[in-house]
């Protein structure tokens, strides 16, 4: 089984924002692969799917972003998960605006909701999908531009972004990390 975690913050007031992008991805994962109804479960929603012939768990923590390794470390455990069959997918500011990049380990770049999954589950060497949401313009702080959202003129970019994402979690349920390293860095 394949655990594919989409951060972002529950609620209508932060839907469409920058850091809700792995919220975005999921949801086409869900729309494309999603079998059943979604549950509550793990201080989250969760979804079954199918993804590529790979049983699936599509999980969006509504613990709010600064905790989303609650609902990591409890569906881990629970179904006995390795680092390498969990995918976090989010949003980065460090990437410009649409940019995809995996990485099979590494800090937590800042992103508040990896750095808690890394310190709830006690390792840093897990795949993650970053998402670029481009850099904050000057006189803005980081958490008002993460938490604003996009453009009317970016949306069709981050739309297509979106979709990208998902095929790439896709490929990596099937090949594994090291295959969307070179399809997608």
């Amino acid at each position: 089984m394949k655990l594919v975690v989409g951060l972002g913050n529950p609620g209508k007031r932060y839907r469409g924002t920058r850091h809700n992008v792995g919220f975005d991805v999921l949801a086409e994962l869900a729309r494309l692969f999603g079998t059943g109804g979604v549950k509550s479960k793990f201080h989250a929603e969760v979804l079954e799917a199918d993804i590529g012939g790979q049983k699936a768990l599509l999980i969006s923590p509504l613990t709010y972003m600064n905790n989303s390794g609650t609902s990591v470390q409890e569906a881990k455990s629970f179904y006995k998960l390795t680092a390498e069959d969990l995918l976090v997918v989010c949003d980065d500011l460090n990437l410009p605006l649409t940019k995809l990049r995996f990485r099979t380990k590494g800090s937590s770049g800042g992103q508040k909701g990896l750095e808690d999954i890394v310190r709830r589950i006690g390792t840093d060497e897990f795949p993650r999908l970053r998402i670029g949401i481009g850099s904050p313009p000057d006189g803005w702080e980081w958490a008002d531009y993460v938490l604003s959202k996009f453009a009317k003129e970016e949306i069709p970019d981050i739309e297509e972004a979106v979709c990208s994402a998902a095929d790439a979690v896709v490929v990596w349920a099937k090949q594994g990390v090291e295959v969307c390293m070179d399809q997608y860095n």
